[in-house]
């Protein structure tokens, strides 16, 4: 009876430390290239979060709690005053790494963009 009760709790933390590593915390490029596609590009990935004319529920869920860009922390680019661009970001989120896609935003803050211009490990932004 030992037996299985210690097997049953050892069961238990593996199932607990699995859900708990499910979130990962990303940093670096926040960006909205274009209408209805938004990206995080940190050193492993360019991350897909949402994408435009995607039918098959592709974007991420609870994308809502997304962070709002801040524009004194944005560049403008492709068509100024339409609002694409970039920032800088760390977001707490689920991905499919095979699909280089971010699957759940749970939280997410906007950086200064100093800090992704300093992080020698990040490609350079999305220009």
């Amino acid at each position: 009876m030992r037996r299985i009760l210690f097997l049953a709790a050892g069961a238990l933390v593996v199932a607990s430390l699995t859900a708990a590593s499910a979130a990962e915390r990303r940093c670096g490029w926040y960006a909205s290239p274009t209408p209805g596609n938004l990206w995080l590009i940190d050193k492993d990935a360019t991350w897909t979060i949402t994408s435009q004319g995607e039918a098959d529920g592709a974007d991420a869920f609870d994308v809502d709690k997304a962070p709002d860009f801040d524009p004194r922390q944005f560049v403008e680019t492709n068509l100024p005053g339409a609002g694409y661009g970039y920032g800088c970001a760390c977001m707490t989120v689920e991905t499919d790494a095979r699909q280089q896609r971010i699957t759940k935003v749970f939280a997410g803050d906007i950086l200064p963009l100093r800090k992704c211009k300093a992080d020698r490990s990040l490609p350079p932004p999305p220009d």
